[in-house]
């Protein structure tokens, strides 16, 4: 079975949020590391070069392709800062319409700067898509 390309790695997540150039991109990353952490009670990690990520789970599809992943994380990419939801947007959809200005892909959030959105509703959502992602069943307990 062939290994997931981003995986958690012993990079330094400060050292990789402070070499962000864009000022506000990177007080931003900052507030979301914040964030995700205080909500994951998590430390976070780099996955792969370029991802920061809090907590993780084991994942199994149906094909039998398995591994592990990140509760919840985010980059900061040129375009925007990315917000992985591993739950998704579909059960989201009053929460998504007070979020703000933001586009979406199967479980990624892209925002251009936090002031786009209201931040209480990014806050509840992060918290809802981590306590679903903790209680399904492909969660396993990582002590």
């Amino acid at each position: 079975m062939a290994k997931l390309k981003t995986s958690k790695n012993d990079g330094d997540v400060y050292a990789f949020l402070n070499a962000v150039e864009n000022e506000t991109k990177r007080e931003d990353c900052f507030k979301i590391l914040e964030l995700m952490q205080e909500i994951t009670g998590e430390p976070p990690k780099m996955w792969g070069n370029s991802i920061v990520g809090f907590g993780d789970y084991h994942f199994r599809y149906d094909s039998g392709r398995e591994g592990e992943w990140f509760l919840s994380a985010f980059s900061p990419r040129k375009q925007n800062l990315t917000l992985y939801v591993m739950a998704g947007f579909r059960r989201y959809d009053e929460l998504m319409a007070k979020l703000g200005k933001y586009k979406t892909g199967r479980s990624c959030l892209y925002i251009k700067k936090i002031e786009d959105v209201d931040w209480a509703v990014l806050r509840e959502l992060v918290e809802q898509s981590v306590a679903h992602v903790r209680n399904s069943d492909t969660r396993k307990q990582n002590d």
